[in-house]
């Protein structure tokens, strides 16, 4: 995907436009246009949101379906990662002109108005293509049930990751068993392993990237040490704001620790600098073919559990039917069957460093085999997700509204305690606050959350 400190980035501040552009490789693979003109029988039409690597290697699980299923002629098209993408698919299911597939981020569901502008799968025709709940984490399966109905079918989960420098480490004094990095379980052993780096690292570099001025990643961070921490959002009913603002302040004062002690350089390229030699950065796992390309010798483990639960920041991509008023019949089945065909043949989507949400993939030689893969695999078992609220969701109003906030606490403008309320205090205005697909909004081409 290029530079680790670009490419999300860039994607997550593109907010405008509604292009659709063609999938990686579009016309060289002649994946996309070469369906309209295929002689099979059924044809899917498919949107999803993936560029780069993650673009590369979805372009390769289509085409392994082309060629196993014949019969189904598959018509793809990237759009742009983020709101424009979601307005896009939101205004093609309020005009009835949606396609028959899509990806969408799990957290985003919630608020897209599932049975109005989602459809709802068919779990029987998915059994028939070789999916069934039992073979996926109980949690992720269960964040696309709306209404007792599967909204969202899990295709992995994606998570933030503490990225080592093993060569680092090493000298510190910091790798233990198998060549992996000492176990962590407190604030205070962390900056211990902080200090120690710090003590043998490239003079010029900081410690740990930490994306100290980046709402999103430090919206991330929050949430991943906020869930270790037993913090709460709302109530079961999500009427009520939990929301324990003394957790929130301990949470806010570890992470700008990192800077009033010397660690992190605000405004470095987190990522280039790892690959020069900082011993330290936390990055999603997208960056894994990064630094595998870079020939780093080093780990990724998740987010440590400093307070003492695991606990690490998680969003999951999943396949979505837009809704269609005459879903049905053979182009409906030839959605499933490829949705299904991919979700089951996920090695190839793990090589972007995206743990596979079909846990049978998991058990598998060839995923053991992975590395840093294999080191990390167990964040399946202890996600932190935002609540399930229609406001929450990758780059959905959560974190475009307390994302900022946390940053302030971070670098210094504001104090950590004085944040905690001011985040409680948002949260309960978003609480109160109306969905905008609400049946009306969406179909004028108003504004999307």
């Amino acid at each position: 995907m290029g530079r680790p400190d670009l490419n999300r980035r860039q994607l997550l501040a593109a907010a405008g436009g509604l292009a659709v552009a063609s999938s990686f490789g579009f016309a060289a693979l002649g994946t996309g246009a070469d369906a309209l003109a295929s002689s099979a029988s059924t044809r899917v039409r498919y949107w999803n949101l993936f560029s780069g690597g993650d673009g590369a290697n979805m372009i390769a699980m289509l085409d392994a379906f082309r060629k196993d299923n014949p019969d189904i002629a598959v018509k793809d098209s990237t759009l742009q990662w983020g709101n424009p993408f979601y307005t896009k698919l939101a205004m093609a299911a309020a005009g009835n002109r949606a396609p028959d597939l899509g990806v969408m981020h799990m957290g985003r569901v919630t608020g897209f108005s599932p049975g109005r502008l989602l459809d709802p799968w068919d779990v029987d025709l998915l059994a028939k293509y070789g999916i069934r709940e039992q073979d996926f984490n109980p949690k992720l399966w269960q964040r696309g049930v709306i209404d007792g109905k599967l909204y969202a079918l899990p295709l992995d989960i994606h998570v933030q990751l503490c990225f080592y420098r093993k060569d680092v480490l090493k000298k510190a004094g910091l790798l233990g068993d198998e060549g992996r990095m000492i176990p962590v379980t407190s604030t205070d052993e962390w900056f211990d392993v902080l200090k120690k780096a710090k003590a043998v690292q490239k003079k010029g570099l900081q410690t740990i990237g930490l994306w100290a001025n980046d709402q999103n990643f430090q919206w991330w961070f929050f949430v991943a040490f906020y869930t270790q921490l037993g913090g709460r959002w709302f109530n079961d009913d999500n009427t009520e704001v939990l929301f324990d603002a003394d957790k929130a302040t301990q949470v806010l004062e570890f992470l700008r620790k990192h800077v009033t002690d010397g660690y992190v350089i605000p405004g470095a390229p987190t990522g280039e600098q790892f690959v020069n030699g900082a011993p330290f950065t936390w990055e999603g796992n997208w960056s894994v073919p990064v630094f595998s390309g870079a020939e780093l010798d080093y780990g990724a483990m998740p987010l440590p559990p400093v307070f003492g639960k695991q606990a690490t920041h998680a969003e999951s991509h999943a396949f979505v039917l837009p809704h269609q008023s005459g879903r049905g019949g053979d182009t409906n089945a030839g959605a499933h069957r490829l949705a299904a065909y991919v979700v089951r043949h996920a090695l190839q989507w793990a090589a972007g460093g995206h743990i596979p949400a079909y846990t049978p993939t998991l058990s598998t030689d060839a995923y053991k085999k992975l590395t840093p893969q294999n080191e990390y695999v167990s964040a399946m078992d202890h996600q932190a997700t935002e609540p399930k609220v229609w406001f929450a969701g990758s780059t959905g109003v959560l974190a475009q509204d307390l994302g900022p906030v946390v940053v302030s606490s971070t670098m210094g403008s504001a104090k950590p305690a004085a944040v905690a309320q001011r985040m409680k205090s948002r949260l309960t205005k978003l609480l109160a606050s109306k969905n905008p697909m609400d049946g009306r909004t969406a179909a004028q081409g108003g504004a999307v959350a």
